[in-house]
């Protein structure tokens, strides 16, 4: 028989999972600046995003690599305005 399970607080998402509004503006190819946390941002460009706009896959300047970023890891993707 299949236990009775109850949802606790600890098994929700730490934080929403909806991207902020300038994220679903962004595209493949796009200069980006990541603000990882205050004092702490690098920039690069746009390699892939989902769908739904919650994930977004960046190529990091200086040759740090790719990264996947997720609306909820509490990180900021901004569009370069240079």
């Amino acid at each position: 028989m299949a236990r009775s399970t109850k949802q606790h607080a600890a098994d929700g998402p730490l934080r929403a999972a909806t991207p902020a509004p300038h994220w679903k503006q962004l595209r493949q190819g796009d200069r980006v600046r990541v603000l990882f946390s205050p004092g702490f941002e690098s920039s690069g460009v746009v390699d892939t995003i989902t769908p739904d706009h919650t994930a977004v896959w960046v190529h990091l300047d200086g040759g740090r690599g790719r990264t996947l970023l997720h609306c909820s890891d509490g990180v900021d993707i901004l569009p370069c305005t240079d």
